[in-house]
């Protein structure tokens, strides 16, 4: 498990979940839907994270 990785995944989150507020309260549909993706991708990087963290286990 790479702690830097899962941090950036989590920064990207909240970057991500700021970005929809502020689209919520604008009314801006590109702000809402650029921070719903970062949450998705934040998202894919945890899971990836959970693979390496799988493959490791079981290669240890």
């Amino acid at each position: 498990m790479s702690l830097e990785e899962r941090a950036k995944a989590t920064a990207k989150n909240v970057e991500g979940k700021a970005q929809e507020a502020l689209g919520n309260i604008t009314g801006d549909p590109q702000d809402k839907t650029e921070g719903k993706a970062k949450q998705a991708e934040s998202e894919v990087r945890h899971a990836v994270e959970d693979v390496k963290d799988n493959v490791k286990k079981k290669l240890d």
